[in-house]
């Protein structure tokens, strides 16, 4: 048994023109169109598969030149001091 549900919606003007215009052109009904539409959009929002990133690149960068915490060390490595 298949039920169906009448409801009121608030569609803006120009929405609806085109929707209208379609729904003749297709030779289907608005409310049709609505419900296509709306399975549409559930279906696609439906669970994604998880698709596995690559790992991200590892560089090497010589090491360390100054300790991050000592904020003298940082200030004078990023002038270019020694």
């Amino acid at each position: 048994m298949v039920s169906h549900m009448k409801t009121t919606l608030n569609i803006d003007d120009t929405v609806m023109t085109r929707l209208r215009r379609e729904a003749n052109r297709q030779g289907r009904t608005m409310s049709e169109l609505v419900e296509m539409a709306l399975r549409l959009l559930f279906q696609s929002a439906g669970p994604k598969s998880k698709t596995k990133l690559p790992p991200l690149p590892r560089m090497h960068s010589g090491g360390h030149l100054v300790d991050i915490a000592d904020r003298n060390a940082l200030y004078q490595a990023m002038e270019g001091k020694p």
